[in-house]
Parts: C-alpha cells; structure tokens; sequence
C-alpha cells in the first residue's frame, strides 16, 4: 500500500448530503486549477530532463523543492510515528503535499498542505482490512 500516493476509505454518502443544494467547486473549476498546477511543475522542473511533475521527483529534488517548516516537520513526525508510515509513505506525503500546495498557488508547502496529505495515507494505519 506504500507504493500507492492517495489512499482513503469512501463511506456512503447520507441522503442530507446528497440532497444539499449547496454547489461545490465545479468540475471546470477543478480542471483549470489542476492544469495551472501541472503549469506550475512543468516550469520549476523545466531544467531536469524527462521530470515534468511532482510524482517524479527524486530524492535529490524532494530535498530542493519539498521543504517543510519546523511546525511541519513536527506534525509530519508525529504522523510518522503515530501511523507508523515507512521511508517511502514519508516521500510520497512530500510530493503530494508539494502538489497540494501547487494547487493553492502556494509558493510553499504549509502545514495544512502536509495534513492534508498525511490523511489521504488513511490506508496505511493498520487494522482497515478488518
């Protein structure tokens, strides 16, 4: 499961919810910031050949274009510790809090991009095959 970036459980929907009326962000709306963030990657990786996204970061670029802050650093340590995530989960939150980040047009990964990215790891606590 380590080797897979995104990972959650999918309850049923209530009927409440599906029977909102409020509108959510558009498919459109969706497609446009996923295309401006892909944009957004394509330029910062245009001097390394044949690595376009975040996905295909290596460790040497994760080191150059995956920091974090010290209050990051921390949350993502007690993730690790807490939900005993391996050396490669650990990556794979980076890139994925990198892309998170990009889709925000966030110069930065912040703490909330990495909790985001931690909870799509829902997969990887143990016990969810019960």
């Amino acid at each position: 499961m380590d080797r897979i970036d995104l990972h959650i459980e999918v309850p049923a929907v209530k009927f409440d919810e599906l029977a909102d009326v409020r509108k959510g962000e558009s498919s459109e709306q969706v497609r446009k910031r996923v295309i401006a963030a892909r944009e957004v990657q394509a330029v910062r990786l245009k001097e390394y050949r044949g690595i376009y996204y975040n996905a295909q970061l290596n460790p040497q670029l994760m080191e150059k274009y995956c920091i974090i802050s010290d209050a990051g650093q921390l949350l993502l340590k007690n993730a690790m510790d807490k939900m005993g995530l391996s050396a490669r989960s650990y990556g794979r939150i980076l890139k994925v809090s990198r892309t998170i980040a990009d889709l925000e047009n966030a110069p930065n990964i912040e703490p909330h991009h990495l909790a985001e990215a931690i909870q799509y790891r829902s997969l990887d606590r143990g016990g969810w095959m019960k």
